[in-house]
């Protein structure tokens, strides 16, 4: 499954009730390390049926980076049963992000 495209939106209904937990990137277009992790969170969202991968674009989205103190990107957090239960900052490798999912 592709990534979402996450915003303030949709956010209630993508994320906070969704039946899946929920990784998302918080990234920008302007940001290195959001680069290189780009890639990686769109393998994971196609090899992982068992998840929703979504992005959000923290130039576009300002509240919600807000809402959940994002003050590093990227911000990878994984939501489950509409709760932030996990999160790191900084480029990862894929296995450190799957180790979100543990």
């Amino acid at each position: 499954m592709a990534e979402l495209t996450i915003t303030k939106a949709n956010f209630q209904s993508e994320v906070l009730d969704s039946d899946k937990p929920v990784l998302v990137d918080f990234w920008a277009s302007w940001c290195g390390p959001c680069k290189m992790l780009g890639p990686v969170i769109s393998e994971i969202a196609e090899e992982r049926s068992d998840i929703k991968v979504g992005k959000v674009n923290v130039d576009d989205e300002q509240d919600l980076a807000t809402q959940f103190g994002v003050m590093s990107i990227p911000f990878v957090a994984l939501f489950k049963n509409g709760e932030l239960v996990k999160s790191t900052v900084g480029f990862q490798p894929k296995e450190n992000i799957l180790s979100l999912l543990d």
